[in-house]
């Protein structure tokens, strides 16, 4: 396992002597307190390999210590969030200063206007803000101005993206639908990523009704094609619709701007998080001002009640946004990940290629955003190979659903990584020839985080479930 000397940097993981006593203690307690064992599904432990599910306990750069002592590099980085990594000390800095300044006051306070003034400056076409904890509570918002603004009802909804919203108006299209009413299901509806002719049937199927198309400009796995974006802009306009771009993953990974900086495609409406605080709870609506003024105090037309929120302005998220917005201006951040991931990527082309896995073993997506794919030996991708990947890279000193990395991963932290995944890849390779994991894989293989019944206990060669959608949750 991997430890750290007394100076902070972590030596080389092994394989031996790994426990996980502590993390499945404390997974047990979480359990028992926590519907689901955690407060996001994709950090779920039905994510992690049976009984391999660290409990972490502090992070420092693109490192993580779980409860029993390992050290790991991590990727995924706070569900995308961190870019800069853990504790980076600017951002902690800042935060701290703001804190004994008092954190919540009844009135605002001049943070407020410098973030506000910040951003706004930041984000192409964006002339209001408005800010609050988390993406869910600003998309939604973004909804909720488009219907005022137009006057219709029902949402397009890129079907083939995987996450939006935890409100009513996305997750009742989910297969995680209960407690939903039928009601609001029936008020969103879906369009294919890529697909202008998808988006133009939504739209002729239901005329003057679509109140917002609403999307993510790009995925780790989907650039937008040529013109689709500026179709859409053109469909948008053409229909009376608010189009809303998603920023939560692409804002500030893919560039400091944002993927609409990229595309050279303005919104009317933008939501950003995650990597806006550097992993602190800090997220915002922006966009254009007369949508924006519809949940002001000036409005023409009736007040939309927008966003209200005891802690939307509290100051440590604001203080953590102004020390990240600093760190973007003085550092090229974006291109910092997209190298460190350019070499992440072609390590494990190359690894992969050697073990006779290429076809098998892929790794996908923008350089800042990375992700693995994993197939069995039918060449379809596969739940238990994706287990026995997670399982050996994990006794190996690599955390990760992903390789989506930050600015502070290092040469040595990609090379560990690399390393590996060529350990890791010997046993897959043996997991292949035999045409089966069992005796490979210790326990079940992981579960889709969204799906609609708990997964049942299966033996390691039962096949895989089914793939749902899984989630990029806000």
């Amino acid at each position: 396992m991997a430890q750290t000397t007394t100076t902070g940097t972590p030596r080389r993981a092994t394989t031996t002597g790994r426990s996980y006593a502590a993390s499945a203690a404390a997974q047990r307690r979480l359990h028992a307190l926590v519907p689901g064992g955690a407060h996001t599904y994709a950090r779920g432990s039905d994510q992690y390999p049976e009984g391999m599910a660290p409990v972490l306990v502090r992070g420092e750069g693109a490192r993580v210590l779980d409860a029993d002592g390992h050290w790991y590099v991590e990727y995924g980085m706070g569900m995308r969030a961190v870019t800069l990594g853990h504790a980076y000390p600017p951002v902690v800095e800042a935060v701290t200063r703001a804190v004994r300044d008092g954190v919540s006051f009844t009135r605002p306070t001049l943070r407020e206007l410098e973030a506000a003034e910040r951003l706004c400056a930041q984000v192409p076409g964006a002339e209001m803000v408005k800010f609050a904890k988390n993406g869910s509570d600003v998309t939604t918002a973004a909804v909720k101005l488009a219907r005022a603004a137009t006057g219709r009802d029902l949402v397009a909804v890129c079907a083939t993206q995987p996450f939006f919203s935890t409100d009513d108006w996305f997750v009742g299209t989910t297969a995680m639908s209960a407690g939903i009413p039928e009601s609001a299901q029936a008020l969103t509806v879906g369009f294919r990523y890529g697909d202008l002719d998808s988006v133009r049937a939504v739209l002729d199927a239901h005329p003057g009704q679509v109140a917002a198309l609403v999307l993510e400009p790009a995925t780790a796995t989907a650039e937008p094609p040529n013109g689709f974006l500026e179709g859409l802009r053109r469909l948008a306009d053409r229909d009376g619709c608010v189009l809303i771009f998603d920023e939560m993953i692409t804002g500030m990974r893919w560039a400091t701007a944002g993927a609409q900086s990229v595309y050279g495609v303005v919104p009317d409406l933008s939501t950003w998080g995650k990597a806006l605080g550097n992993g602190f709870a800090v997220s915002a609506l922006v966009g254009r001002a007369d949508l924006m003024e519809a949940g002001g105090l000036n409005t023409d037309g009736p007040r939309a009640f927008l966003l209200s929120t005891t802690h939307g302005a509290e100051a440590t998220g604001l203080a953590a946004y102004l020390a990240v917005a600093d760190a973007y201006r003085t550092t090229d951040v974006v291109g910092r990940m997209e190298a460190q991931g350019e070499k992440l990527r072609r390590g494990v082309a190359e690894a992969a290629a050697d073990e006779g896995l290429a076809d098998l073993v892929t790794v996908m997506g923008r350089p800042s955003c990375l992700v693995f794919g994993t197939r069995g030996p039918d060449g379809k991708p596969s739940q238990e190979y994706r287990t026995l990947f997670l399982q050996e890279l994990l006794a190996r000193g690599v955390l990760g659903q992903s390789f989506v990395i930050s600015a502070a991963h290092t040469d040595a932290d990609v090379e560990q990584t690399v390393e590996a995944v060529r350990g890791a890849l010997a046993v897959y390779r043996r997991a292949v020839a035999a045409g089966t994991t069992v005796g490979l894989l210790r326990g079940r293989p992981v579960a889709p985080a969204m799906r609609e019944r708990a997964a049942p206990r299966r033996l390691p060669d039962q096949p895989p479930l089914p793939a749902t959608r899984q989630e990029e949750q806000r």
